[in-house]
């Protein structure tokens, strides 16, 4: 098989993983036991245009029972020209084309006990390059040391699974990337995150099997995951107190998706679609002048600044 055939067989099977993820997530997450189900709006961009090419399927659910908004977004895009978000981190590969496919993963339940969960799993490349991105972070507004500890198992043993090098690696990234440096905290307590892997990765080094490999297990993790943690918050009962403190600290999820997410800025900057784009945000939130609940800051604070890092599993 020559480079190109080995190339193209390698992207079918992401694409194919990546389309049984998407279709998993929107299975469990909605329907008749959530109490919502996912608008799936198929999308394409015809190859006469400059931009992007290619195509995929946003799936969102809005005004559900347990999800108040909810997205799951497939895509598979190619561009003559990486953007200036992806040749930052990679320079040698400005002016090249690319191919670049995914599944992004936002869920803002409606229960403040619930906490907001996000997973990104990709992969790009550009001629002879490629590399695979991903992982998982989870946002509570009322912690659970429970939720913390099992987020963290999992974020783990998914990375055991193709290495034991890795989790420590792309456990340290998720907690220096997901920081609102502005307001010197985390987003949330964390989980894993790994961009640019390849197997010239500096402090990552995997092959495009190890690589795939981790794709697959980052994004089935997530699901289970998820799932558990929803099962045991979405019926506890919550005040209207907590409701407001819940939307208070949603406006520091969408400062961060605005001011540092580099798939928020890819994504605009290669002229993506900007509903897929900013699927990522709450149906609402809030923002103030000082935090309306000085008790449930008290409770939460610790886990994003001085229990930034903390080792969960001992």
């Amino acid at each position: 098989m020559n480079n190109e055939n080995r190339y193209e067989a390698q992207a079918t099977q992401v694409l194919q993983y990546l389309r049984g993820l998407q279709d998993r997530l929107c299975n469990t997450f909605g329907g008749a036991s959530m109490g919502g189900e996912f608008l799936r709006d198929a999308w394409e961009r015809p190859a006469s245009e400059t931009s992007l090419q290619g195509g995929g399927i946003t799936a969102v659910q809005e005004g559900g029972e347990v999800f108040e908004r909810a997205g799951v977004a497939f895509s598979d895009v190619r561009g003559s020209k990486l953007p200036p978000s992806a040749t930052a981190r990679n320079p040698q590969l400005a002016g090249r084309g690319f191919r670049a496919m995914g599944v992004s993963v936002v869920m803002h339940p409606r229960n403040p006990h619930a906490p907001t969960s996000h997973a990104n799993v990709r992969f790009f490349s550009a001629g002879d390059v490629w590399w695979f991105g991903g992982g998982f972070d989870l946002t509570p507004y009322i912690p659970y040391e429970e939720d913390v500890i099992a987020w963290h198992r999992a974020a783990r043993d998914a990375c055991d699974g193709v290495s034991q090098n890795i989790y420590p690696v792309a456990r340290k990234h998720c907690d220096d990337y997901f920081f609102l440096k502005h307001r010197g905290e985390a987003r949330g307590i964390g989980g894993v995150f790994y961009d640019d892997v390849n197997e010239s990765s500096a402090d990552m080094p995997l092959t495009w099997e190890q690589g795939f490999a981790l794709m697959q297990r980052v994004g089935d993790a997530y699901h289970d995951a998820y799932r558990d943690v929803i099962a045991r918050r979405r019926n506890t009962p919550s005040t209207e107190r907590e409701r407001n403190y819940q939307l208070y600290r949603r406006g520091r999820y969408v400062e961060f998706n605005l001011v540092f997410d580099r798939g928020t800025l890819f994504g605009l900057q290669s002229g993506g679609r900007t509903e897929a784009i900013l699927m990522s945000m709450p149906a609402e939130a809030r923002w103030a002048y000082r935090s309306p609940d000085a008790q449930m800051d008290a409770a939460l604070l610790p886990y994003l600044t001085t229990l930034r890092g903390k080792d969960w599993l001992g």
